[in-house]
């Protein structure tokens, strides 16, 4: 089934055991600074439990995604506006996702399979909620929260930048597997980017015009494979990752709704892509 991953799944039970998790307290680690090039916050996902440990100061930190027990974790991290409390964001969420944007942050929501991957993201200093959206149930969530550093870490210069906007994705049409890519939302809505993968560039041309139909079950019918660059960016964020998708055509595609209940890519919001060796 092409993936239609978003925070408001489940809102309403996700609050209910953020309430547990605030009364016990969040299971956070002591900062770290290993000797790679950036700090490294890490996410260990269980399928019912998620705990965030290490680098918790502003600036550029490599995510260390740790799924076990689930065959893949969608680690979402969320900046909270000042005041805003935990509860008042997953209540946002369960509503139209766009009315996160209004007190919050996504700043962080990659697919990470089984076992042990990585992403880069730029972390300014607040309070956060991450939960691991991919989960069957009640998603796990916890909070931290990062400081203020002294002298923030800088992300690395990326080879290519592809990004989401109002209605369309904007980048090269060739990426590069072993090629570190930001993705962003430069959107003003919120949006994801999803990838399918079609056997041949004539079947990734004809799931780009199926989905722009609304015929997800025939495009899901030439589909081999599925990947989420990012699950939900709110406007203006971004993060890094090292391209290790098969190579082949893909097909960008945002299954965001708008408040009709049109997927985005019926609006538009469908790519085909080249990934190369």
């Amino acid at each position: 089934m092409l993936k239609r991953i978003c925070m408001i799944t489940g809102a309403a039970a996700v609050a209910a055991a953020l309430t547990v998790t605030l009364a016990a307290g969040s299971a956070l680690g002591s900062p770290s600074r290993p000797q790679s090039a950036l700090p490294v916050l890490t996410i260990t996902m269980t399928g019912k439990t998620i705990k965030v440990s290490g680098a918790m100061t502003s600036g550029a930190v490599e995510v260390v995604s740790k799924v076990s027990g689930e065959p893949q974790g969608d680690p979402t991290l969320v900046r909270l506006d000042p005041g805003v409390t935990p509860s008042e964001v997953l209540k946002a969420a369960s509503g139209d996702p766009n009315n996160i944007a209004l007190i919050a942050s996504v700043v962080f929501s990659p697919q990470a399979d089984r076992g042990t991957s990585t992403a880069q993201a730029y972390l300014q200093p607040g309070n956060y909620v991450a939960a691991d959206i991919a989960s069957s149930g009640t998603p796990p969530v916890t909070t931290f929260t990062v400081s203020k550093s002294a002298s923030p870490a800088s992300l690395p210069k990326p080879g290519a930048t592809m990004s989401a906007i109002e209605f369309g994705f904007r980048g090269p049409g060739t990426l590069r597997d072993g090629e570190l890519v930001r993705f962003g939302n430069d959107g003003y809505l919120v949006h994801m980017m999803v990838g399918i993968r079609a056997r041949t560039k004539a079947d990734a041309y004809q799931i780009a015009r199926l989905l722009k139909q609304g015929r997800e079950g025939k495009a899901q019918q030439l589909a081999t494979a599925e990947y989420s660059f990012f699950n939900l960016l709110t406007h203006d964020q971004y993060e890094q990752q090292v391209v290790t998708n098969q190579p082949g055509y893909w097909v960008l595609a945002c299954f965001m709704q708008t408040q009709d209940g049109r997927d985005h890519t019926q609006l538009g919001m469908e790519r085909v892509i080249h990934i190369v060796k």
